[in-house]
C-alpha cells in the first residue's frame, strides 16, 4: 500500500494552486494549502474545506513557516502584471524571500520542492520558440522587473540550494495558463478579454494585436507539474510547461467575441513597457523526459472557461 505523502501547497488557493491542491487530493495526498489571500480567493477552495486530506492555512511566505511535509510545490507569488507591479517591493521578497523559507523548510524535513517559476525569465526574448538553455533578454530596471528577476533569483537559490545542500529540487517554467478560476480582474488577456466580451465592452488590444502567445488550459499544466514532480531525481529542470500552439493576441481576441457571441469591437491601446513581442515554449524536454504534452484545444479550453466568468459576470 504506497505510503500518503504530505504535501504543502503555497499560493493553494489561487488559479493554479486550488487545481493543484484538488488533483493531489484526487490521488489521495494529504494536502496543507498555504496562501495570504493576497490574490488567492477562498472561494477557490470552499468545495475543499471539510475534506479530511485538505488543510488551510493562512500565511505569507516571506515569514518562515515550520511544518512536516514530504514534498513542497511553490506557487506563492502574484503572477499577472496589476497584480505584480500593485507592490513591487513586496513581489520581489515573495519570490525571493519565500524561495528561501521553503528551500529552508525542504532542507529541514528533507522535502522534494517544486518551484513554479515562469516563461517571463526569457524577458522579451531574441529566440524563438523559447528552450530552457536560453538565458533570456530581461530589463532588470523596468515595471516588470519584480516579478522577472524575483523568479530568475529563485531559480538561482534552487540550483544553488541543490549544489550546497543536496536538495531534491524541480523547476518549471510555466507559460500562459488559462482555465476556470483565473482572477476576474487579473489583467491577463484571456480573461480581460472573456469579462470585456460578455459586458459587450471594447476589447482592449494592446500595441496593433499582432504580438504571440501560447496559451495551456489549467488541466494540462497542473498534470505537468505533477509528472515534473514525479520525475526522476537527475530531472532538476528547468522544464518549460506551456502549450506549443502560438496565437496572435488579436486571433485571441476574435475567437472570444466569436464564442461568446459578443458584440464587442477591438478598441487598440500603447503597447505597456517591455511587453514580450512573442512567446512559445520549445516543449522537447517535457515531451522527451516527463512524456507530457498539452491535449486541450485552444477552443475546446475557452468552452470551459467562458461559463465560469458568466456566472460571474
Amino acid at each position: 500500500m504506497p505510503i500518503r505523502k504530505r504535501v504543502l501547497v503555497t499560493g493553494g488557493a489561487g488559479f493554479l494552486g486550488s487545481h493543484l491542491c484538488e488533483r493531489l487530493i484526487e490521488r489521495g495526498d494529504d494536502v496543507l494549502c498555504v496562501d495570504n489571500l493576497f490574490t488567492g480567493r477562498k472561494d477557490n477552495i470552499a468545495h475543499l474545506i471539510g475534506n479530511p486530506r485538505f488543510e488551510f492555512l493562512r500565511h505569507d511566505v516571506t515569514f518562515a513557516l515550520y511544518v512536516e511535509v514530504d514534498e513542497i510545490y511553490n506557487l506563492a507569488c502574484p503572477a499577472s502584471p496589476i497584480h505584480y507591479q500593485f507592490d513591487p517591493v513586496q513581489t520581489t521578497k515573495t519570490s525571493v524571500h519565500g524561495a528561501i523559507n521553503m528551500l529552508g523548510l525542504a532542507k529541514r524535513t528533507r522535502a522534494k520542492i517544486l518551484q513554479a517559476s515562469t516563461s517571463e525569465v526569457y524577458g522579451d526574448p531574441e529566440i524563438h520558440p523559447q528552450v530552457e538553455s536560453y538565458r533570456g533578454c530581461v530589463n532588470p530596471i523596468g515595471p516588470r522587473a519584480c516579478y522577472d528577476e524575483g523568479k530568475r533569483c529563485a531559480e538561482t537559490l534552487f540550483f544553488d540550494y541543490h549544489r550546497q545542500h543536496g536538495l531534491r529540487i524541480r523547476v518549471a517554467r510555466i507559460f500562459n495558463t488559462y482555465g476556470p478560476r483565473m482572477h476576474p480582474n487579473d489583467g491577463r488577456v484571456v480573461s480581460n478579454f472573456i469579462v470585456q466580451a460578455l459586458q459587450n465592452k471594447p476589447i482592449t488590444l494592446y500595441g496593433d494585436g499582432s504580438q504571440t502567445r501560447s496559451f495551456c488550459y489549467v488541466d494540462d499544466l497542473i498534470e505537468g507539474l505533477i509528472r515534473l514532480m514525479d520525475a526522476p531525481d537527475d530531472l532538476t529542470g528547468p522544464v518549460n510547461i506551456g502549450n506549443p500552439g502560438e496565437f496572435t493576441i488579436r486571433q485571441l481576441a476574435e475567437k472570444v467575441v466569436e464564442m461568446v457571441g459578443s458584440r464587442s469591437e477591438i478598441e487598440l491601446h500603447p503597447l505597456p513597457q517591455d511587453d514580450p513581442v512573442r512567446r512559445c515554449p520549445d516543449i522537447s524536454v517535457a515531451r522527451n523526459r516527463l512524456g507530457w504534452a498539452p491535449t486541450t484545444p485552444l477552443e475546446a479550453g475557452l468552452a470551459k472557461t467562458i461559463p465560469y466568468f458568466r456566472q460571474l459576470v
